[in-house]
């Protein structure tokens, strides 16, 4: 059984009335799935839980974790250009990646065999101690550490199809040899990072692979990265559990990017 996590406490982070990343779209998916009871009847609703700060700093550092903390008491903190916070912010995004979690965990405990969190604010641009890119905490990242520190599973992979490149989850493990990291995204874009020639250092040598695009690809061009790169990778690397920063901005009517991928190619 699939699991999804969803809630609506996810409305409560807003960027501004006109910003991309709104409460909009998450309420339209949601209300697909309300709509659709022959697909809802055949998953596991999961309730997030707000995420520890011990967990949280396990990849991000500690006066970071306290800036966000600290936007609770205000009505917008610019974070960057593109990233800001309302006093729910700092809430929302411990239930994001409190959901991200308790979704690992059921999978783990054989509960459900895969699961999808559709929760905000995302995190894969998320640095150590920087938000950037609509992102506040590393989800995915500390997902992957959860796993390892909860479950001892030894070798992850994340795989990031975002549009953009996810430098936040590149360099959590840039320099460790237990997770993998491969991406497929649009260069030159932002945020400037994911040349083929970052593979990662020490240890990580070889296991951060970056497979850069330019614009106009599509679902032919996609396809032919996963089964002649990711495929063979995996084959090889034999990973025990597999992460999925699922960006849908690589579809064709996306405003923020210059891929033309459909429906039918992310399925």
């Amino acid at each position: 059984m699939t699991g999804i996590v969803k809630d609506p406490r996810y409305f409560n982070h807003e960027m501004g009335v006109y910003h991309v990343e709104s409460p909009a779209r998450l309420k339209t998916i949601y209300r697909a799935l309300e709509e659709d009871k022959q697909l809802t009847s055949k998953l596991k609703i999961i309730s997030p839980r707000l995420a520890q700060m011990e967990e949280i700093l396990w990849i991000h550092e500690k006066n970071y974790y306290y800036l966000l903390e600290s936007t609770q008491a205000r009505e917008r903190v610019i974070l960057d250009p593109d990233t800001s916070t309302n006093p729910s912010s700092f809430q929302t995004a411990r239930l994001a990646v409190g959901g991200v979690l308790e979704a690992a965990r059921a999978i783990m405990e054989e509960e459900i065999t895969n699961a999808f969190a559709l929760v905000r604010p995302p995190g894969h641009h998320a640095e150590k101690a920087r938000a950037m890119g609509f992102c506040l905490f590393n989800n995915v990242a500390i997902a992957a550490e959860y796993l390892k520190r909860s479950y001892s599973v030894d070798r992850i992979v994340i795989f990031d199809w975002d549009v953009h490149h996810g430098n936040g989850t590149q360099n959590a493990f840039y320099n460790r040899d237990d997770v993998l990291y491969f991406s497929v995204h649009q260069y030159p874009h932002y945020p400037g990072t994911g040349h083929w020639s970052e593979i990662g250092q020490g240890p990580g040598q070889g296991l951060t692979i970056n497979c850069p695009l330019q614009g106009g690809k599509g679902d032919a061009d996609y396809l032919y990265a996963l089964e002649r790169l990711l495929s063979p990778i995996i084959d090889t690397y034999q990973p025990q559990f597999f992460l999925v920063s699922a960006g849908f901005d690589p579809h064709q009517a996306d405003p923020l990017s210059s891929m033309l991928l459909t429906a039918p190619g992310f399925a």
